[in-house]
């Protein structure tokens, strides 16, 4: 039972730290999808001969730095919806004052 609770204790100190350096590491990810697209590319026009092929590898690279970007994004969002959820968050109605009415009347 005390190994239990230890152990549960331990993972929401982890945590926090993991999703910092996964959050820091997007930019790395962005880069490294590139390098590897005009890897993949220099490759293909190794292998074929073809210069265009090289852009073919390019545009993987750029797609793939997109789809991390986008995953990063979704991830962000959906944290975004779990904090707005809770109550200290949420956003009020404002009162609507008698002044407001004025504001389409001319004031000279």
């Amino acid at each position: 039972m005390v190994e239990n609770e230890k152990k549960e204790e331990k993972t929401p100190k982890i945590k926090p730290i993991i999703e910092a350096a996964d959050n820091l590491s997007l930019g790395i990810s962005i880069a490294v999808a590139v390098v590897m697209g005009v890897g993949i590319g220099i490759l293909l026009k190794n292998l074929t001969g073809a210069g265009w092929t090289l852009w073919i590898g390019v545009f993987i690279g750029i797609a793939a730095a997109i789809l991390n970007v986008y995953k990063a994004y979704s991830k962000q969002y959906k944290e975004y919806e779990e904090l707005a959820k809770e109550p200290r968050y949420a956003i009020k109605k404002q009162l609507q004052d008698d002044e407001d009415e004025d504001e389409s009347e001319k004031n000279y």
